[in-house]
């Protein structure tokens, strides 16, 4: 009859025929089917505890010198409550300034954040090595700007912000809080991180209609090309449908609706400002950044040699001129002042949503503001903030072709139609091709410039009259 023994008795055995009957040890643990370290193991244990000795026990150290101890790991919890935004990077680095010894590795901060469910253990993002990257040699070479949106006020409304980030130093170069991001405002925020950091090389943006005409009616530049243009600046668009090519801006967008933005409401677009400039601040000049090898933006942008000039964001001051009512006009609306200051002018101020009227230094009236919080122009800066018309610019020397306007406004090249303007209908003008444009000029001048939309394998015959003289289908 078979006996199936237990372990423990099993070992008990083994341990008996070696003390009892002293069978050798090599011999038991052959039989035995494990090594001669276990049987002398078993025997050391039954000698000084007898059968308990025998069990199995946990394979768990008693002691682990480098385990993170409670004070650090209080300290990871606390900061990362505080900041929910900062990764396991991010903490460490935070525990390295503090001086934190000895310093837990980056895998320790971890699992301290999922043990305390601070975070979520997900599946494994796609490799670094699966995403083409690049980056600038040097900072004001590129900036990439883009349009964010996420800044709530208390009357409901959300505004926006024009951001604009060096692509080799990370540093944010322009935070600038708008109403609507239209055309006007994001060409006035471009120009304000201009005066502030000085005239980039390049800029990339994506294909919004606030940056370019590219895939809008008509062919004309908008205000932020000309802005680009005026200033020496090469204007550089993504493809369609490649967020990733601005990633560094819009990785930046989150890390700004995480740790500025989530759960703000502001009073007013200037305390919404000053919000966003102080952790803007924060984030240039302290935050350290993985991207660039866990140094603060500041260290790479300064190596620009610019000095930054602070832009101050001072409250609206207007003048106005009293009514024969009594009345100023302001942003639309009118407010009383007294009819005894009739013809006389006034100094209007906007402080946190007060309008205060002033005559000669002195305050004569007070009224709570009706209008939207955004800033207001006099005329004076209002016609001074127009955009100036562009200079002529000289046509590209190259091989052209003669072409005669037809009377709706067009000219016929390699088998496409071209819009130059009704004002040249019936004029003789010059076709060039420079890069990817078709360049149309007149008197010296360059007065339109479209994408190429022909064949390009047809270019050969527009370009066959060596002289340039029109053909006579075209001319009519």
């Amino acid at each position: 009859m078979l006996v199936e023994l237990g372990l423990v008795e099993q070992r008990h055995a083994a341990v008996l025929e070696v003390l009892n009957e002293g069978v050798a040890v090599a011999e038991v643990a052959r039989r035995y089917g494990v090594s001669r370290q276990s049987v002398h193991r078993w025997l050391r244990r039954y000698v000084d505890e007898g059968l308990k000795g025998l069990v199995d026990r946990t394979s768990k150290p008693l002691s682990c010198p480098h385990q993170m101890t409670q004070p650090v790991e209080a300290l990871i919890v606390s900061l990362r409550v505080e900041h929910p935004g900062w990764g396991p990077e991010t903490l460490l680095w935070q525990l390295q300034d503090r001086g934190v010894v000895p310093l837990p590795s980056r895998s320790a901060v971890y699992r301290c954040l999922v043990r305390h469910e601070l975070i979520q253990p997900g599946t494994k993002r796609r490799k670094r090595a699966d995403y083409k990257r690049w980056e600038r040699s040097r900072p004001m070479e590129l900036w990439q700007m883009d349009i964010v949106g996420g800044v709530r006020l208390v009357d409901g409304t959300k505004a926006s912000i024009v951001s604009g980030i060096d692509d080799h130093s990370r540093f944010i170069v322009s935070a600038h809080v708008v109403v609507r991001a239209t055309a006007r405002p994001v060409a006035d925020a471009l120009g304000k991180a201009m005066r502030a950091y000085g005239v980039p090389e390049q800029i990339l943006t994506d294909n919004g209609k606030v940056f370019t005409n590219r895939y809008g009616k008509g062919s004309g530049e908008v205000l932020f090309d000309r802005v680009c243009r005026e200033n020496g600046i090469k204007h550089l668009l993504t493809a369609p449908r490649s967020p990733t090519t601005t990633g560094k801006i819009e990785r930046w967008h989150k890390t700004l609706k995480g740790e500025c933005l989530a759960g703000r409401v502001f009073e007013s677009i200037p305390k919404a400002q000053v919000a966003v400039n102080e952790w803007v601040h924060y984030y240039n000049h302290e935050r350290r950044h993985q991207g660039i090898g866990g140094v603060v933006p500041w260290d790479r942008f300064r190596f620009a040699g610019l000095e930054p000039v602070e832009i101050e964001e001072s409250d609206t001051v207007l003048t106005r001129k009293v009514s024969r009512m009594g009345q100023i006009s302001f942003a639309g609306h009118n407010y009383g002042v007294g009819a005894w200051l009739s013809g006389e002018t006034v100094k209007v101020t906007t402080v946190d949503g007060l309008i205060t009227v002033e005559h000669k230094g002195v305050e004569v009236a007070s009224h709570v503001q009706r209008h939207k919080p955004q800033p207001q122009q006099s005329k004076a800066e209002r016609r001074k903030s127009k955009p100036l018309k562009p200079r002529p610019r000289q046509p590209t020397v190259g091989q052209s072709v003669t072409r005669k306007v037809d009377a709706g406004g067009s000219i016929s090249f390699a088998g496409k139609a071209y819009r130059v303007g009704s004002s040249h209908a019936r004029r003789q003008v010059q076709v060039a091709i420079v890069d990817d444009t078709v360049e149309i000029s007149a008197g010296g001048e360059v007065i339109r410039a479209h994408p190429i939309r022909h064949d390009r394998s047809r270019e050969h015959g527009a370009f066959a009259n060596a002289g340039g003289r029109p053909s006579r289908s075209n001319a009519a």
